[in-house]
């Protein structure tokens, strides 16, 4: 159905990322692009781009909310183009246990939605506060979920089980997976060349590492929740349970502390005493700042062991792949990771590292590693494409 356009809507916890895409013949194409940012701060900005990238429009001023960001956004695409939104897709963190496939937006699914909040409280009702509005700004226009736990449906119950009574699991307490929609945009950019045995490291402020044999998620380190995992930006990962039991107790700490806590007040932010930006974490390491080097020192570590492990799981490597803001951007982090997993048989090429060329590693290296952005966005653009030619 060419000359259809899809508005994608991507939200993070402070930014709104949207745009528009042309449906083609064969594929999606980018046609504008914005990004809504610093919401809920004192000052924000909105600035609207064209393809390749230049901007067409921008306001700096301050956003209360997602939905606000959403309003503005629509006025503009109405006022610079004569596009016809079609279609309006977006990007849904977790799905609960229900919602395991990308989906046209019903008042069913929408009930279901607001029936699993506690399986992502940050999340889920974000995205139904977006839902709602996009559906206001946009009435009578079909609008599709990408789910990001869709593309972990594949994980073995070896992977995906906790070590709790069966009950829980029947309830839908196991590991779900998330970066699911960058994974699957990874396999778009690679088709027909990916190896049997691949470790993607979605490295970003959220971060996880997920292992695929043949193409398919095999095990990934977030768990029920993106909090769980390797150490991210806010993020605590991974804990011994006892400490929270220990905090419960001894902190008197309720649900609410624990997770402003989890996924706030930890991670990176939390072992550099305030600052979660990669890139400051890196200047102030080089300038001997012993909080910054522990943090990154625990960070790359957690990636580390996680690669490992993986390569365990899949019975030896043959790629790794970096993607995500950190993984795309951050030179210091591929190479201090890589460097670290020598004993696998990774050699890095410093040049291309630093030069950011798509393969990194020398040609004698038996894992190939690779950088590939995610592309999140065209990836539900993509979907809501194939959702529209079935309905």
């Amino acid at each position: 159905m060419p000359g259809q356009s899809i508005l994608v809507i991507n939200t993070g916890s402070s930014s709104l990322k949207f745009g528009i895409y042309r449906s083609s013949a064969t594929d999606v194409e980018l046609i504008l692009e914005g990004l809504a940012d610093g919401i809920g701060q004192p000052t924000g900005k909105l600035e609207l781009k064209d393809a390749t990238g230049r901007s067409i429009r921008s306001s700096e001023q301050p956003f209360g909310h997602q939905t606000d960001a959403l309003k503005l956004a629509t006025q503009w695409l109405t006022d610079v183009s004569e596009i016809r939104v079609t279609a309006v897709g977006h990007r849904v963190v977790h799905g609960g246990p229900r919602l395991t496939t990308h989906q046209r937006i019903t008042p069913a699914l929408i009930a279901e939605l607001n029936a699993c909040l506690h399986f992502a409280p940050l999340h889920i009702p974000l995205s139904l506060e977006l839902i709602a509005s996009a559906q206001r700004n946009f009435p009578h226009i079909p609008q599709f979920a990408c789910f990001d736990t869709a593309f972990h449906t594949t994980l073995p119950e070896a992977a995906s089980r906790f070590p709790l009574p069966v009950e829980f699991s029947a309830e839908g307490i196991h590991r779900y997976g998330f970066h699911g929609l960058s994974c699957e945009s990874i396999l778009q950019q690679l088709a027909g060349t990916l190896p049997a045995r691949t470790v993607i490291a979605h490295l970003g402020s959220g971060a996880s590492l997920t292992a695929l044999h043949n193409g398919l998620s095999v095990d990934t380190s977030m768990g029920l929740t993106p909090t769980g995992g390797i150490p991210m930006a806010t993020r605590s990962g991974d804990l011994d349970p006892g400490v929270l039991l220990y905090l419960m107790r001894a902190k008197h700490m309720n649900a609410d502390a624990l997770e402003k806590l989890l996924n706030h007040n930890a991670g990176l932010i939390a072992l550099s005493n305030g600052t979660s930006d990669m890139r400051q974490l890196e200047s102030a390491a080089a300038a001997n700042d012993a909080d910054a080097q522990l943090a990154l020192a625990i960070f790359t570590t957690a990636i580390r062991k996680t690669i490992a492990a993986y390569a365990a799981v899949l019975n030896g490597l043959d790629l790794l792949i970096f993607s995500g803001g950190i993984g795309e951007h951050s030179t210091l982090i591929r190479e201090t990771v890589c460097n670290g997993l020598a004993f696998l048989g990774i050699t890095l090429d410093p040049a291309a590292n630093t030069a950011v060329h798509p393969v990194i590693s020398t040609p004698e290296s038996p894992i190939a590693v690779r950088i590939v952005p995610s592309q999140e966005d065209i990836q539900i653009a993509r979907h809501c494409r194939t959702l529209m030619h079935q309905h």
